[in-house]
């Protein structure tokens, strides 16, 4: 392998640490594109796959096997994750947090937007919010850290019952429905409330309010989702309706679903992500 001219003209100590680094970033980057390709691939596809020789991946892939991060199949010849980086796998998973994820994404989203936002995760009442975010003119709202928003007519709970399919999901919606007044119930669908309202957020994949959980507040929603492709959080924007564009089309609505992505890629959810 020809060497760089930085590299040829540096101290021994220089480019042995330079071709460590060298070989480790080949290594990882081996690695990648196992977990990549499913976590499973034979030696061609994985060396298309990170753009280096057969030969070369062959030689990094006897390295990881020995370190337990990669083993191979007798039968088929294929390389596959071993117990070593299924271990850092799991380790990663169980950091994983959807608020920590969503601190910056809400940070941006009042910064640039500068209205009110906020990530709620699901409790045992409801959309419960567990971080908020307000701009420089806050909107006077009485919904704060540890409120829980209504299934049916916030922005947040609709997301939730869209997109997350949970028993009790369901059930806390046709509760509130119960007990809703006919004027609430009016804003609805007569004939299929519930479905109507989930077909509705799956196609957007995001949610939408104006005037209907709070008097004179507009609201979008989307969903954070975790490894495993499981709706774990939602992301909220709200403001003023007069100067707040709900649609679900709109900057803002765009913007929080570009946000609520950016929290899943960094729970594990690569490439799988809609909207």
């Amino acid at each position: 392998m020809t060497q760089s001219p930085e590299l040829s003209f540096a101290s021994p100590a220089t480019r042995e640490r330079r071709q460590r680094v060298q070989s480790a970033e080949t290594g990882m980057a081996v690695l990648k594109g196992l977990a990549h390709l499913g976590g499973r691939s034979s030696l061609t596809a994985l060396s298309a796959h990170v753009s280096e020789s057969p030969a070369k991946v062959h030689r990094y892939l006897a390295s990881l096997m020995e370190e337990g991060l990669v083993l191979q199949d007798a039968v088929s010849q294929h390389y596959y994750l071993g117990t070593e980086a299924i271990q850092i796998g799991l380790a990663a998973m169980r950091q994983a947090d959807p608020i920590r994820a969503a601190e910056p994404c809400l940070v941006r989203l009042r910064e640039s937007l500068e209205v009110t936002c906020f990530v709620a995760v699901m409790g045992n009442k409801g959309p419960t919010i567990v971080r908020f975010e307000e701009p420089g003119l806050p909107v006077t709202v009485n919904v704060r850290a540890g409120s829980v928003m209504s299934m049916l007519w916030s922005a947040t709970g609709r997301a939730f019952l869209g997109l997350l399919d949970e028993s009790r999901v369901l059930a806390l919606a046709e509760q509130e429905l119960g007990e809703a007044t006919p004027e609430m119930r009016a804003l609805l669908d007569l004939k299929d409330p519930i479905g109507k309202l989930r077909r509705e957020v799956r196609q957007a994949h995001c949610a939408s309010v104006k005037d209907t959980y709070l008097r004179g507040i507009s609201a979008v929603a989307a969903p954070v989702y975790d490894y495993a492709g499981r709706v774990c959080a939602v992301i909220t924007a709200l403001g003023a309706t007069g100067g707040f564009d709900p649609a679900i089309d709109g900057p803002i609505a765009t913007a929080v679903r570009r946000e609520a992505r950016a929290a899943s890629e960094s729970l594990g959810q690569k490439g799988h992500v809609p909207g």
